[in-house]
C-alpha cells in the first residue's frame, strides 16, 4: 500500500511519502488514476481492513465521538469518529458550508453516524457542550432511549469570574509580558539562549491549561533566566524599552511572584494531572467519578497548606474553588458514570476502601446508587440489575471465591469480569461495554491535526471530500498499524508527532493537547 499526498488540479507534482529512490521498471500511475481509482481503491481496502474491529462492537460498545473545525479555506466541517478501547476510528468528516447547524442538523448527521455503526452498539455520544447540542441531545435520547449523551469531561467553559481568583489571570498577565518580551526581538532572544537550553512556549489561548503549561515552564528556566536579566550582557545591551525591561527584571527577580507561579501550579496541580487522564482516547469513563473526588480533596490540601490553616476553618479562596469544581462536576456527572464508576471491582476491595477512612464502596454511596439505576427503566433490567448487583457488591455466591476477592485489587477491571463474571451474565454484558469507553471529545480534536497535515495552507487545493478520504486513510491506518502483531508498524512511526511543523496548518496550536508533552515542549509561537 502506498500512502501519498497529492493536490489538486494545477498544483503540480505529485509526492510520494516514503519513496526517495527510483524503482527499475517500474511506472507510476498518472495523476487522474492517482486522485480518483486508486484512491477510491485504497479507502475501500482500509475499510476491509477494518472489518475485524467493527466485528468486536457488538460486544465492546461504541462511542461516538464528535468535534467542529474550519479548514484552510474555511470551510465549517464536523468530523464523527467511533471508539471502543482500541482506538479512534475515523468515520467521515462533513462539510456544513452554507448550512445552518441548528439541532435539527446536528441530529440529522447524528442519526446517519448512529444507523451506520448499528443503534444497538452505540454506548454514549460525546460531543461539544453548545447550546445546540444540548437541544438535540434530547431529540436523540427520544429517539434511541439506549444510547446516553455524555458531556465531554474535559472541555468546557466557565463563564463565572470571581474576585478571590482576580490574581491568578493577574500573575498569567505577568508571566504573558515576560514571554513576549524575550521573544518579539531577536537580540533578547538570542541573550536568552545562552543561558537556558530550554525553548519559552507560547502558547495560543486553548480551552484549558494554556496558562498552566505556561507557568509550568517558566519555573523550569526560572534559574537561567534570573541569571540572564542580572548577567553583565543584559545590563550592557541598550535597551529599546526601558520600562518594560525594568518591569520584566522586577517580577523576574521577586522571590513573592515566584511564590505566586508556584502556588498556581501547587494547587491546580490536581486538576492538571485529572485532565491529563481524560484528555484520550482510552478507556477512562468508569474511573471519573472517583478522580473528581480524590481531586477535589487534593486541591483542598494544597491550598489549606498554602494558607496554614486547620481544615476546620473556612478558607474564602477554598470555598470559591471548590464551587466552581463542584458546579463543574454537576454538569458532567451523569447515571452513566455512576454505573460504569459501581461495576470498578477495585472500588470494592479492602485494599482501596482501607487507603481512606472516608471512603466507602460504591453501594454504600447514596448519590452513586441513586443516579446509576435512572439507566433500568424496564422493569425486567431492574430486576436483573438488583439480584446481580447485590451478589456481586456483597461478594456472594460465585464472587465468594478466594481468588475473585484478593484480584479486585490488581486486576485490569474488563478481565476481572472475564474471569469472574459469568454467574451474573447481564452485569457482565455491561461492564464490557462501559469499561471499554473513554470520557472525552479529544481524539475528535486531535484528528484535525492530521487534517490539517494533509489539507494545509500550503496544500489547499484538495477538495473536501478527497481531502476526507486521505484523511480517514491515514488516521485508521495508524490505528490498524497499532493493532498489528508486525515489530515494524510502518504507518505509526511518527506517532502523532510530525517530522516537520512547517506545513501543518494551525490546528497543533489551536488545540494543544496535554497527553502529547513531547509535542507540547517543541511547539513555539512567535506573537
Amino acid at each position: 500500500m502506498w500512502y501519498l499526498f497529492f493536490e489538486e488540479e494545477g498544483a503540480g507534482a505529485i509526492t510520494f511519502a516514503g519513496v526517495n529512490n527510483k524503482i527499475d521498471g517500474y511506472v507510476p500511475p498518472g495523476y487522474n488514476k492517482l486522485r480518483t481509482t486508486l484512491l477510491q481503491k485504497e479507502k475501500d481496502n482500509i475499510h476491509k481492513l477494518l472489518e475485524p474491529l467493527r466485528s468486536t462492537w457488538k460486544e465492546k460498545g461504541v462511542t461516538i465521538v464528535s468535534d467542529g473545525w474550519s479548514d484552510p479555506t474555511r470551510k465549517p466541517l464536523i468530523n464523527f469518529m467511533a471508539t471502543s478501547g482500541n482506538g479512534p476510528l475515523f468515520l467521515k468528516a462533513v462539510n456544513c458550508f452554507g448550512e445552518v447547524k441548528d439541532r435539527f442538523f446536528i441530529v440529522e448527521l447524528m442519526k446517519e453516524v448512529i444507523n451506520e455503526i448499528g443503534h444497538e452498539n452505540v454506548v454514549q455520544i460525546i460531543i461539544d457542550n453548545a447550546t445546540n447540542c444540548k437541544a438535540a441531545r434530547e431529540i436523540i435520547e427520544s429517539q434511541f432511549p439506549h444510547i446516553y449523551w455524555t458531556p465531554c469531561v474535559v472541555h468546557d467553559t466557565n463563564e463565572l469570574t470571581y474576585e478571590q481568583c482576580s490574581w491568578i489571570k493577574e500573575v498569567h498577565e505577568e508571566a504573558f509580558a515576560i514571554k513576549n518580551f524575550i521573544l518579539n526581538h531577536n537580540m533578547r532572544l538570542s541573550i536568552f539562549t545562552k543561558f537556558t537550553p530550554l525553548r519559552l512556549l507560547s502558547v495560543a489561548d486553548t480551552r484549558f491549561a494554556s496558562i498552566i503549561v505556561m507557568l509550568k515552564r517558566l519555573k523550569l528556566i526560572k534559574r537561567g533566566i534570573q541569571a540572564m536579566v542580572i548577567s553583565e550582557e543584559w545590563s550592557s545591551y541598550r535597551l529599546d524599552d526601558t520600562e518594560k525591561a525594568n518591569f520584566v527584571k522586577e517580577y523576574i527577580l521577586s522571590d513573592d511572584w515566584w511564590d505566586k507561579v508556584a502556588y498556581i501550579l501547587s494547587f491546580t496541580g490536581p486538576i492538571d494531572e485529572m485532565i491529563r487522564v481524560c484528555d484520550t482516547d482510552k478507556p477512562c469513563l468508569h474511573l471519573v467519578y472517583e478522580m473528581w473526588d480524590s481531586m477535589i480533596e487534593k486541591v483542598k490540601i494544597e491550598i489549606y497548606k498554602k494558607e496554614k490553616r486547620p481544615t476546620s476553618q473556612i478558607s474564602c479562596f477554598y470555598d470559591v474553588v471548590h464551587r466552581i469544581l463542584v458546579a463543574r462536576w454537576a454538569k458532567n456527572n451523569t447515571p452513566l458514570h455512576c454505573l460504569a464508576h459501581s461495576l470498578h471491582p477495585r472500588y470494592y476491595s479492602d485494599a482501596w476502601l482501607m487507603e481512606d477512612s472516608t471512603t466507602c464502596a460504591p453501594h454504600s454511596d447514596g448519590e452513586i446508587s441513586q443516579e446509576r439505576m435512572k439507566l433500568f427503566p424496564n422493569d425486567d433490567e431492574y430486576s436483573r440489575v438488583l439480584d446481580e448487583y447485590a451478589m456481586f457488591s456483597m461478594k456472594n455466591g460465585h464472587f465468594e471465591d478466594l481468588t475473585s476477592i484478593s484480584k479486585m485489587a490488581t486486576m485490569e477491571p474488563k478481565n476481572w469480569w472475564v474471569n469472574f463474571g459469568a454467574q451474573t451474565p447481564f452485569l457482565q454484558t455491561l461492564a464490557f461495554r462501559l469499561l471499554g469507553q473513554p470520557s472525552s471529545s479529544s481524539c475528535a480534536e486531535h484528528n484535525w491535526s492530521i487534517y490539517a497535515f494533509i489539507h494545509s495552507l500550503k496544500r489547499n487545493k484538495l477538495t473536501t471530500s478527497r481531502a476526507q478520504d486521505l484523511v480517514y486513510i491515514h488516521n485508521n491506518l495508524r490505528i490498524l498499524s497499532r493493532t498489528l502483531k508486525d515489530d515494524v508498524k510502518m504507518w505509526d512511526v511518527g506517532g502523532d508527532a510530525f517530522d516537520s511543523m512547517e506545513d501543518v496548518g494551525f490546528l497543533e496550536v489551536a488545540d494543544l493537547s496535554l497527553d502529547e508533552p513531547d509535542f507540547e515542549n517543541d511547539l513555539i509561537i512567535d506573537n
